[in-house]
C-alpha cells in the first residue's frame, strides 16, 4: 500500500468559482478509458448466491474443524504414521483461503465506494460473520504452539504433507512467548469487531465524507491534496488552508480515535509482554528491533545531507528564501505540465518491466487485460492506492486514483510491483504467500526504480532531466525521510499516551517537532499544519507500518546496484526472492545478492543512492 503526505491525483472538478481556481479544478484532461476492476473473479455480485453460500459454508466448516481437531494435536503429533497434523493443517489452510476470499471481496467492494450504505453494510456484516467463523479456528495455531518442539520436528520428518508447512510452523513458534491463554485470545479476537475494527471503520468513513472548500469548490481529500502540487503558489496556499480548516473542524474525532487505538495497543502489548511500543510490529514483520533502530538512526543522521540540502536548493529554484509547507511538493519550472493519458502510463510501466524481464511484463499486463485495476477517481472511493493480494486461488487487485500526473505513473509502477510479487508468491498457498511488510515493499519500490531509470535513460533534454531527477528525489525523500519521521511521530504519540490521554495540541506539537527536524530550516511550517497528522491512514490501520517504506527503498537501492553490476543471473535470483513469499527470513532472501540488512553499513549504502541524485542535481544548479 502506498501513502505519501501529498496525493498523486489532481483535482477533478467542483462548483464554478473564481476564474483561476476554476481553470485548475474544472479543466479536466481526457485521460482515456480508465478501468474499473472486475470483482466477479471473486463473486458475481453483492447479492450473489455463491457469496451467501460461501458465508454459510465458512461458518459451518469452521465449527466442524474445531470439533474434529481441537484438543487432539499433541496426540496427532505422537502418532507418527497417522499423518493427522498434515490433514489438519491442510484443512486449516483451506478455511483460511475461503474466509480470505469472502473478506477480500467485501473489502474491495467497500473501497470502491465507502459512502454507499449497502456496501458498508455488506462490509460490516462480513466482518462480523467471518470474525465469528474464524474464532473457531483460533485454537489451531495456539494449540499447535503448545506441542513440544521435538514432537513437531519428528512429525515433520514422518509426514511430508505436514513438513511442507515447515516455514509457517517455524514462523508461528516465534509468537509463542507472546501467546495468551486460549479464552483470552478468543476474547481479543471477537472484540476486534467492536473495538479496533470499529474505530478503523469510523476513521475511513469520516475521512471519505470530508469536504474541503477551495474558492467555493467543494473537493474530496484526493483532489485537494493534489492542489499542493499546482504551479500557482496562491492555489497551493488555498488548498493547504482548506485542508487545515476541515481537519481542525474534525480534530476532536481524530484525536479520540488516536487516543483510543493507542490505548488499545498498550493494553494488548502489556498483556502479551512486549517491551517496546513497536515490538509487536517488528515481530509481525519478522525483523529484529536493532535492524529497525539502525535504519531509523541512519536516516535521521542523514537528514542534513538529504532533505535539508534538497529543500534549500528547491527554495532557490523557486525564488524563495524559505518555502512554506504548502510549497514542498510544488513543481519546478522545468516540470512538463502535460497530463499523461492512461494508455501512455500503461505503455511506460509495461515497457520498463518487460525490459527487465519479459515474464515480469507479462504478469503486469494481465492486470490491464483482465481488469484487475480500478483507476478512476470517484466520490466515496478510498483515497490513495493499494494492491490487495486477495487469496492465492484468485489474484490481486490494484486500486489507484489516477489523474495523469507523472507521480501517478510512478504509483502505478509501485502498485504493479506489489501485484507481480503477490502473483508470484501465490504458489506458496494461503498460509505462506504473505510477505512481511518490510519485504513487501521491495518489489513495489523496485518497480518504481525500473520505470524511473527507463524514462531517465530516454531523456536527453537537460531541463527535463533536471525535473525528472528532482521528482525522483522528492519521491525518495517521501519514502525514506518522511516515513522515518512518521515513525518517530508514532513513537512519541504511543510513548506519551502511556502517561495519559493526549490532547489535540499535544499530538500537533509532536507532529511539528518531527516535521521540523526532518524537513529542515528551508521549510516554514505555517499555522494549520499542526493538524496534518490526522489524515494519515497508516497511523490508524497499521501502527508503525511506515518504516517498511524506508526499509524497502534502502533495500532496493542496494539491490538495484547489484543488478546494474551483475553480468547475468540477477533476474532468476530476483524472481526466486518474490516467489518465496513469507517462507524465508530477510537474511535468507538477501544472501544470494550479497546483502545483509543487519549490517549498519547496509543502510548507509542505500541512502548514498539518494545522496548521489542530490549531488547530480546540485551540479546542474
Amino acid at each position: 500500500m502506498r501513502f505519501f503526505s501529498s496525493s498523486s491525483a489532481p483535482a477533478t472538478g467542483g462548483r464554478q468559482a473564481s476564474r483561476a481556481t476554476s481553470a485548475a479544478l474544472s479543466a479536466v484532461p481526457y485521460l482515456g478509458d480508465l478501468p474499473e476492476w472486475n470483482l466477479a473473479d471473486l463473486y458475481p455480485s453483492m447479492d450473489a448466491p455463491e457469496l451467501e453460500a460461501d458465508i454459510a459454508r465458512a461458518a459451518r466448516d469452521a465449527k466442524a474443524f474445531e470439533t474434529a481437531w481441537k484438543g487432539t494435536l499433541s496426540a496427532q503429533a505422537a502418532d507418527k504414521a497417522g499423518g493427522g497434523l498434515g490433514r489438519a493443517i491442510r484443512g486449516f489452510e483451506a478455511l483460511e483461503e475461503l474466509i480470505g476470499r469472502i473478506v477480500s471481496y467485501a473489502s474491495l467492494v467497500y473501497a470502491g465506494d465507502t459512502s454507499d450504505p449497502r456496501r458498508a453494510k455488506l462490509y460490516g456484516d462480513v466482518q462480523e460473520k467471518m470474525t465469528a467463523a474464524s474464532a473457531h479456528l483460533l485454537f489451531f495455531p495456539l494449540e499447535l504452539n503448545q506441542v513440544d518442539d521435538q514432537a513437531i520436528s519428528e512429525a515433520m520428518d514422518a509426514d511430508p504433507g505436514f513438513a511442507r508447512y515447515r516455514p509457517w510452523i517455524i514462523d508461528l513458534r516465534k509468537d509463542k512467548p507472546f501467546q495468551l491463554e486460549d479464552r483470552i485470545e478468543q476474547l481479543f479476537h471477537e472484540k476486534n469487531v467492536t473495538g479496533r475494527g470499529a474505530w478503523n471503520r469510523l476513521f475511513d468513513e469520516t475521512m471519505t465524507a470530508l469536504r474541503f472548500e477551495v474558492d467555493g469548490s467543494e473537493l474530496t481529500l484526493e483532489p485537494t491534496l493534489n492542489l499542493l502540487q499546482d504551479a500557482d503558489p496562491a492555489l497551493r496556499q488555498k488548498a493547504s488552508d482548506a485542508l487545515a480548516t476541515t481537519f481542525k473542524a474534525n480534530l476532536r474525532i481524530f484525536t479520540l480515535i488516536t487516543n483510543t487505538l493507542s490505548k488499545d495497543r498498550e493494553i494488548s502489548d502489556r498483556w502479551r509482554g512486549f517491551e517496546d511500543i513497536a515490538d509487536a510490529r517488528h515481530l509481525a514483520n519478522r525483523v529484529e528491533r536493532p535492524v529497525v533502530d539502525a535504519l531509523a538512526e541512519a536516516v535521521q543522521a542523514a537528514y542534513p545531507r538529504l532533505s535539508h540540502r534538497y529543500y534549500a536548493m528547491k527554495a532557490r529554484w523557486l525564488g524563495m528564501e524559505q518555502m512554506n509547507n504548502w510549497d514542498r511538493n510544488a513543481p519546478l519550472p522545468e516540470t512538463p505540465s502535460a497530463s499523461i493519458d492512461w494508455t501512455d502510463a500503461k505503455h511506460t510501466v509495461l515497457s520498463a518491466y518487460s525490459r527487465f524481464d519479459p515474464q515480469m511484463g507479462e504478469i503486469a499486463r494481465r492486470f490491464f487485460d483482465d481488469r484487475w485495476i480500478d483507476a478512476a477517481v470517484r466520490p466515496g472511493k478510498a483515497p490513495g492506492a493499494f494492491a490487495h493480494p486477495t487469496v492465492p486461488s484468485a489474484h490481486p487487485y490494484v486500486l489507484l486514483n489516477y489523474m495523469g500526473k507523472p507521480r501517478d505513473v510512478m504509483t502505478l509502477a509501485h502498485e504493479l510491483g506489489h501485484g507481480v510479487h503477490q502473483v508470484l508468491a501465490g504458489s506458496q498457498g494461503a498460509l505462506m504467500a504473505s510477505t512481511p511488510l518490510t519485504l513487501a515493499e521491495t518489489a513495489s519500490v523496485f518497480g518504481e526504480m525500473l520505470t524511473f531509470r527507463s524514462l531517465l535513460d530516454q531523456t536527453t533534454d537537460r531541463r527535463e532531466r533536471k525535473a525528472m531527477l528532482a521528482q525522483k528525489v522528492e519521491d525518495m525523500i517521501n519514502t525514506v525521510v518522511r516515513q522515518i519521521a512518521f515513525y518517530s511521530f508514532e513513537r512519541k504519540v504511543h510513548t506519551e499516551r502511556r502517561n495519559g490521554e493526549l490532547t489535540s495540541d499535544q499530538i500537533g506539537q509532536f507532529w511539528l517537532e518531527v516535521q521540523a527536524e526532518s524537513l529542515g530550516p528551508a521549510i516554514r511550517l505555517r499555522d494549520g499544519y499542526e493538524t496534518f497528522w490526522s489524515y494519515v491512514p497508516h497511523f490508524i490501520h497499521s501502527p508503525f507500518y511506515v518504516y517498511a517504506y524506508a526499509f524497502g527503498d534502502c533495500l532496493v537501492n542496494s539491490l538495484y546496484a547489484v543488478y546494474q553490476n551483475a553480468e547475468s543471473g540477477f533476474q532468476e535470483k530476483y524472481f526466486a526472492m518474490l516467489r518465496a513469499g513469507g517462507t524465508k527470513h530477510h537474511s535468507e532472501l538477501l544472501a544470494p545478492f550479497g546483502l545483509d540488512a543487519s549490517d549498519p553499513a547496509f543502510w548507509s549504502k542505500g541512502l548514498s543512492v539518494l545522496e548521489g541524485l542530490i549531488d547530480e542535481l546540485e551540479a546542474m544548479d
